[in-house]
């Protein structure tokens, strides 16, 4: 039943404690014997030997489990996926939140709102998936669960719904208080937190836990006319009525519920699985997916039901040696069994469906059937990439397509060997299966092969994959900032193409215009000239030849950014007009044009985030103007100052080894892309 189904992924800045959190979910619902810790690379979501080497999440992980709540319902199936939290792999996060129903934000109590959650929480936004909030580490030093609220309504812009609040704080932190129950939660150290031991609030608690029974009633009655009208009436909402006006809430993103809890001493996660259950969507109470009908061209909304057509998103593709490609798959209608056909929507070809697994981090078992609502791998597929559909002919339905940032940052690689050569293209067209922002280019000049990703580190791991995992020996470059190119005005050019191709002639003729559009906007392709007369082949051939010329670059060869074109005026003859010809004529007119119109270079700024303690701040600020940034703004946090900045790529690598050199180590920065500017002519820096 889809009213026991949660599809659930847990989210937050770099080292707030996903893994963690997410480990004793699996302990406490019994899906694993042991606690994995992050710490001693034995965590089960982190299986790559890289994430165990480096102690960080790199791929999101899939896996299922049940639990049983203490109110004595029937199991729930909880599709958990633990995502990454460092920048470099933002592709990881975007294309899991796409098929989740609803996340749970982990913050950390002494940090607050760090940069990556407000990324991961703009990206929730986007696809209107409903989150539940949970603030980690209550039992460092420095944690303040009060600030860490403030925190998060200023930057996240989102009224709370504050359903705990701890009992003392950093080594003092005992177990929280249950504001719809109004108990007090404590977790038995001696049986690893799996017992729970329940009080009444301790006399001195009771004027705090008071004053936020009130707002958490208060922030309700704004969004619910049930407890308005109880608490009009002078009476108290039950636990019941105040669980399921918060659900209704949390469904339509008006309130983020908030827990308290310290995972790595194993307290504060049953009421969390509790809460996932309790405010979290069923698969059937999401949002329905939208798709998009390829032959009638209009938009449809896709209900999530068992009994109906087949319907699925690819959101993930893994490599795997013994069973080929891994096709992480979400199902929206209907329903897959092993052997079924399905068809690629997108690419308009069948594939069999050979095997189906439910996945465990890397361990799988099999399914007999994959239905609406469920995620599971399908094996057998061998043409589908990451944001394919999957569906029937009959209804060829394309589910919305997931965007994904551009890579900004490249670097040479060649084998050792010439034998090796095709061993490593092999390689690397199996890992940008796998990575949408992983793009690999070969230099015509010097027949190089040029990689390309989200940041150094996203590199270096790719690069220890192909050298550790697929064992091939390979030189690197350094690394390359990747620049693109664009227009900065008007211009218009007729184009003509004449060849004759084993005795009959391909001809073409266009006038095509080209002009700069707003930075961010992206390419626009319009074609002004509509007539029965053209066949519908040549438009598609004039666009594919307009996409070519933005992809070549201008006059350095980077590809093009925020540029229009619009096709206004085709001469077609019937007998000589071909698509060859005019797809060719499109790419040479375009070409030319951009090379009247005022080229010029767009270099990649990054927006980078610093939080170092006070003593160090102006040495950090100082080395970040060094470097051509600008700072945005300052905050100070507790013992720490955070600054946000803006710098050109180029001048960042290495970077990391300066901040720890000016802070004695304990500064830290997190960087993204941010946009392309124009780059400033040399002289002018």
């Amino acid at each position: 039943m889809l009213t026991y189904m949660r599809n659930i992924g847990i989210m937050a800045h770099i080292d707030a404690g996903k893994t963690t959190t997410t480990e004793r979910i699996l302990y406490y619902t019994g899906k694993s014997h042991r606690i994995g810790e992050v710490d001693d690379g034995e965590a089960i979501m982190d299986w790559m030997e890289q994430e165990q080497e480096r102690g960080i999440t790199i791929q999101s992980a899939a896996t299922t489990t049940y639990w049983k709540r203490q109110r004595g319902d029937k199991p729930y199936q909880i599709n958990i996926i633990d995502t990454p939290g460092h920048v470099d792999f933002t592709a990881e996060v975007e294309r899991s939140l796409r098929v989740l129903d609803g996340a749970v934000t982990i913050f950390d109590a002494v940090r607050g709102v760090e940069p990556q959650t407000e990324t991961v929480w703009r990206q929730a936004g986007h696809y209107h998936v409903p989150c539940i909030g949970y603030v980690n580490k209550m039992d460092r030093i420095g944690a303040d669960y009060f600030q860490v609220l403030e925190d998060i309504t200023a930057k996240l812009d989102v009224p709370l719904a504050v359903i705990q609040i701890p009992i003392g704080r950093e080594n003092g932190f005992e177990g929280v208080i249950d504001l719809i129950d109004m108990r007090e939660i404590r977790w038995d150290a001696s049986t690893e937190g799996e017992s729970l031991i329940y009080s009444p609030i301790a006399p001195e608690q009771e004027a705090l836990a008071a004053e936020w029974r009130e707002k958490l009633i208060d922030a309700l009655s704004q969004v619910s006319d049930a407890v308005t009208e109880r608490y009009l009436a002078g009476q108290d909402p039950e636990p019941d009525l105040v669980r399921g006006e918060l659900r209704k809430a949390v469904l339509k993103r008006d309130l983020l519920p908030i827990l308290a809890g310290a995972s790595r001493r194993n307290m504060g996660v049953q009421p969390l699985i509790d809460a996932v259950v309790d405010y979290l969507p069923a698969p059937d109470e999401a949002e329905p997916a939208l798709g998009h009908h390829v032959k009638k061209e209009d938009d449809v909304r896709i209900l999530c039901d068992p009994k109906g057509i087949p319907l699925g998103l690819v959101f993930k593709i893994q490599n795997d040696r013994e069973a080929g490609s891994l096709c992480y798959v979400r199902m929206y209608s209907g329903s897959v069994k092993p052997g079924a056909v399905l068809y690629n929507v997108g690419k308009k070809k069948r594939e069999r469906a050979n095997r189906i697994l439910r996945m465990h981090s890397n361990k799988s078992e099999p399914l007999d059937e994959l239905a609406a609502g469920d995620i599971g791998v399908v094996i057998g597929m061998k043409l589908a990439q990451t944001g394919d559909t999957l569906g029937s002919e009959g209804w060829p339905v394309l589910l919305e397509k997931m965007q994904f940032p551009e890579p900004v940052i490249s670097i040479s690689i060649e084998p050792k060997t010439m034998s090796e050569q095709e061993k490593l293209k092999e390689i690397l067209a199996i890992l940008s299966r796998e990575d949408p922002t992983f793009t690999i280019k070969e230099n015509e000049e010097t027949g190089q092969l040029i990689i390309s990703g989200m940041g150094e580190l996203h590199l270096d791991v790719l690069v220890t994959r192909i050298l550790k995992e697929y064992k091939v020996g390979a030189k690197v470059g350094n690394p390359q900032v990747t620049y693109r190119e664009s227009v900065s005005k008007l211009a218009e050019k007729a184009g003509t193409f004449s060849r004759v191709i084993a005795g009959k002639e391909n001809a073409a003729a266009l006038m095509v215009k080209v002009e700069p559009l707003n930075r961010g906007t992206g390419n626009r392709y319009t074609c002004a000239v509509k007539t029965r007369d053209i066949p519908e082949a040549i438009y598609g051939a004039i666009e594919r030849g307009v996409n070519g010329a933005f992809a070549s670059g201008i006059v350095l060869g980077y590809p093009c950014i925020d540029v229009g074109v619009t096709v206004t005026d085709i001469r077609y003859s019937e007998l000589t007009g071909t698509e060859f010809a005019f797809e060719a004529c499109a790419s040479m007119s375009v070409d030319e044009a951009c090379r009247e119109a005022a080229p010029i270079l767009l270099e990649p700024i990054m927006a980078v985030d610093l939080i170092s303690p006070k003593e160090f701040v102006g040495d950090v600020i100082s080395l970040v103007t060094q470097r051509g940034g600008q700072v945005l703004s300052m905050e100070s946090k507790n013992q720490l100052d955070e600054v946000k900045a803006a710098a050109p790529m180029a001048k960042m690598f290495g970077f990391m080894t300066s901040l720890r050199s000016v802070s004695q180590g304990r500064a830290t920065f997190t960087m993204e892309f941010s946009h392309f500017e124009k780059k400033p002519e040399k002289g002018n820096n």
